[in-house]
């Protein structure tokens, strides 16, 4: 339940999407620099494993029994089998992308979600909204350039896993009524390690060291972290108050591949990337001064 909507509510809000922005692009960078020597789906279960272990260690104080009740098993599923599918074709694609060409493409996920609400919900959307669309799915062409030879079949990866996460924002926004904040980032963690066990421990390969421990530990944190904090946060301001700050992932997720991994994105990613948070900031704008209903 929204908390009351004042400017110390909206300040805590905002802090805490900060952190999930951060949390989530130290994720990603985690996870490009553990796939570069273990296999794709021992460590997305690594992942997981460590998320769960970690995250209930932080939070079972505060949560008690509250941390683990689930009221819609079915959904609460659904959710986790999805977030390990994602999960997994977002790593694969990290094997082959820079962290700023998977991050530009994920931020289409508020122009699909809008693109998903129509088709699915039935949602109107007027011909602002159409524009916004398809001015962000261009961007993505311009970072994927499917007409060139800088085209790698692994952004079809992100791609995808843009398309499956809207998804997952709808589906989440439906258990967000029933469910808490901390039994959906748990009980998605553990849905998503069923899911991915069976692949990853058929492909494991033990850790070189202890820092790489080091580093699966931190991708745990990150990952169960993130998405308490992003849950959190719409509970203390609304989507149209915080949309604007979760983009600036793309500004950590860009300096990271540059300081990690000596990545540096090309005029042509940077470009669509503009126009894709171009868009998706205007489609929030338009949101906001037309009280979210659509119009034709």
């Amino acid at each position: 339940m929204l908390q009351d909507d004042n400017a110390r509510n909206r300040r805590i809000g905002i802090s805490m999407v900060c952190c999930t922005t951060l949390l989530f692009a130290v994720l990603d960078a985690s996870a490009k620099w553990l796939v570069q020597d273990l296999p794709v789906f021992q460590v997305v279960w690594m992942r997981f494993m460590a998320h769960v272990f970690i995250t209930s260690a932080l939070l079972a104080p505060m949560y008690g029994r509250e941390l683990v009740r689930v009221r819609n098993v079915k959904l609460q599923a659904l959710r986790g089998a999805m977030l390990g599918v994602m999960t997994a074709m977002n790593f694969w694609a990290l094997q082959y992308l820079q962290l700023a060409e998977t991050g530009a493409i994920q931020f289409s996920v508020p122009l699909l979600i809008a693109l998903l609400s129509a088709w699915w919900l039935g949602e109107r959307l007027d011909a602002r909204r159409w524009l916004a669309i398809a001015a962000g799915l261009g961007g993505v062409m311009l970072i994927m350039r499917p007409w060139t030879g800088a085209f790698h079949p692994a952004l079809l990866l992100s791609v995808g896993n843009a398309f499956m996460y809207a998804s997952f924002n709808i589906l989440t926004r439906r258990l967000a009524a029933t469910e808490s904040p901390a039994s959906l980032q748990l009980m998605s963690a553990i849905g998503a390690a069923v899911v991915i066990a069976p692949f990853g421990l058929a492909q494991w390969k033990d850790p070189a060291d202890a820092f790489t421990w080091a580093i699966i530990g931190l991708a745990g944190l990150c990952g169960g972290l993130g998405h308490y904090f992003v849950a959190q946060a719409h509970r203390y301001a609304t989507a149209a108050t915080l949309g604007p700050f979760l983009y600036q992932q793309i500004l950590y997720m860009t300096l990271l591949g540059w300081l990690v991994f000596a990545q540096v994105p090309d005029a042509l990613v940077i470009a669509g990337a503009t126009v894709v948070v171009a868009s998706g900031l205007y489609l929030l704008w338009v949101e906001v001064r037309g009280g979210g209903q659509a119009r034709s």
